[in-house]
């Protein structure tokens, strides 16, 4: 059975920082690209940041460059997004998913709630 777990999420003031985790089981975890996305409350979807097999990085959108770093560990299979400086604007529920290289074939988490808010 295949499952992403997300973690890390909280209530944090403006400016504090966060790290989400995000861990795989039933999956070959290095044969997948890792992505967030987040969702606010009224919002669309958004990807925030995908990291490849090969560890390259993808940051999306401006709004978290400098901010929000994406890693992996294929030894833990997980896959983190840690987030600096945080603004309320960060505030939603944040999703892993994982995209395998050759299938193409997705699989999300059940979300993690982030809250920036003073």
């Amino acid at each position: 059975q295949v499952q992403l777990v997300e973690s890390g999420g909280g209530l944090v003031q403006p400016g504090g920082s966060l790290r989400l985790s995000c861990a795989a089981s039933g999956v070959t975890f290095s044969s997948y690209a890792m992505s967030w996305y987040r969702q606010a409350t009224g919002k669309e979807r958004e990807l925030v940041a995908t990291i490849t097999r090969a560890g390259a990085i993808i940051n999306y959108p401006d709004s978290v460059k400098g901010r929000f770093t994406i890693s992996r560990d294929n030894a833990k299979s997980t896959v983190y997004l840690q987030m600096n400086s945080l603004r309320p604007e960060d505030t939603a529920v944040y999703y892993c998913k994982g995209r395998h290289w050759t299938s193409g074939y997705e699989y999300w988490g059940q979300g993690t709630q982030v809250t920036v808010s003073s």
